[in-house]
């Protein structure tokens, strides 16, 4: 058969209940000849409950012992599902993410994983076992116990299934699929077949939760095919791979509420002004999304950009200390959303976007600013007319599915 990786989320092993539901998963997957690596997020509430406990000893604790805390999530979900595998009669060996070879970097809370050493994940697989291994922590070249960030399972995941050539990693949720919209809020939204990995990585960027950006970058580069499927049907999912066999014009619509624009109004309009802005926030590790300038007027330009909100008041506190930027006004704003449509099929289609724009006038809702690559549209709008929008540019492109 073959070799496969098996990643299951929080939800997916948060009781006993679920445990042995995902148990059962790898255990049918081993029993059918294949070779089987499961990497498993920590039980449900378990990281927020670690972050509460962080929190009532020290207002800014460092960032290792975070690491080391938060890591303490995932191991226990390792034990327990091996345990559960063991019930079944299926041997299992767990493996913390340092055990699984997983190296990084030592940035701490939000580390890249930069090589896999595949040896002892090798060895338990050569033995029929199947490894079990802890998802979103790492170590780095000094020893310590790193943490991958957010979406850092699916990446880890994805990373494993790279390294050892896996026939396919196998993402299990509590969604069955990819969706044209999150079924949650938006009625009507489909599920999808099948994604390209550009499509996915880009509705994964603009808030779309099935999938880390970082984990499809990974399967992207490494021509890893990924399926998202729900832990709780034998339904298929979808699968993310580098070519469909239909290219939808729109396959999706993502809304980013994790947002905050940062705009100064007023600066010199000199050669220089924007570099010495970006750099700063760069060398600090803030990333910057969308960007508007505007044209000179007056000697003056205006620049606006957005930033993850938990970022904002670094950014704004960076830039008020930087001496060699005028301004004449400084501005952050939370109360925003990002809204955007994304499909392979844009990039020979005309007149999408403004398609997207009427959506939004017939709401009467007005866009801040815009921002367009080949396959994206993306604006920004107050976020009380968030959901409102959302449904409504769905409504416009799926509508004709819809009936």
């Amino acid at each position: 058969m073959s070799l496969i990786v098996l990643k299951f989320g929080g939800t997916s092993v948060a009781s006993r209940e679920r445990l042995f539901n995902a148990a059962s998963i790898v255990e049918k997957a081993w029993r059918a000849g294949n070779d089987v690596v499961a990497v498993v997020s920590a039980q449900g509430d378990t990281t927020d409950e670690l972050l509460k406990k962080a929190a009532e000893i020290s207002p800014s604790p460092s960032e290792r012992e975070m690491d080391m805390l938060l890591a303490t999530g995932e191991q226990i979900s390792i034990a327990l599902l091996c345990m559960a595998l063991h019930s079944l009669g299926c041997p299992a060996v767990s493996l913390t993410g340092w055990q699984a070879g997983v190296l990084t970097d030592s940035h701490h809370a939000k580390a890249r994983i930069r090589f896999v050493e595949t040896r002892r994940l090798r060895e338990e697989l050569a033995r029929r076992n199947v490894a079990v291994a802890a998802g979103f922590q790492g170590t780095d070249a000094q020893g310590n116990i790193t943490t991958i960030g957010r979406g850092g399972s699916d990446t880890t995941a994805v990373a494993l299934a790279a390294a050892l050539g896996a026939s396919r990693c196998v993402i299990y949720t509590d969604v069955d699929g990819v969706y044209t919209g999150d079924p949650r809020l938006v009625r009507g939204a489909q599920k999808l077949k099948e994604i390209t990995y550009d499509e996915m990585l880009e509705l994964a960027s603009m808030g779309a939760q099935v999938l880390h950006n970082r984990s499809v970058e990974l399967a992207k580069r490494n021509g890893v095919p990924v399926e998202v499927r729900s832990s709780f049907t034998d339904e298929p999912g979808t699968i993310v791979r580098e070519e469909t066999m239909e290219r939808r014009t729109v396959s999706g619509v993502a809304q980013d509420a994790d947002v905050a624009v940062i705009s100064l109004t007023g600066t010199a309009d000199v050669p220089g002004i924007a570099y010495k802005i970006f750099d700063r926030l760069a060398k600090e590790k803030i990333n910057v999304d969308m960007i508007v300038q505007s044209a000179a007027e007056n000697h003056c330009k205006h620049i606006c950009f957005t930033v993850a909100q938990d970022q904002a008041a670094q950014a704004l506190e960076l830039i008020q200390n930087q001496r060699d930027v005028a301004y004449q006004s400084l501005n952050m704003d939370p109360d925003v959303s990002k809204i955007s449509i994304v499909g392979a099929g844009m990039a020979g289609s005309a007149g999408v976007a403004s398609e997207m724009f009427e959506a939004l006038y017939k709401q009467g809702i007005n866009i801040m600013f815009i921002s367009t690559s080949e396959i994206k549209v993306s604006v920004v709008i107050k976020s009380q007319d968030a959901q409102r929008a959302v449904q409504a540019i769905h409504d416009h492109f799926f509508q004709a599915e819809n009936q």
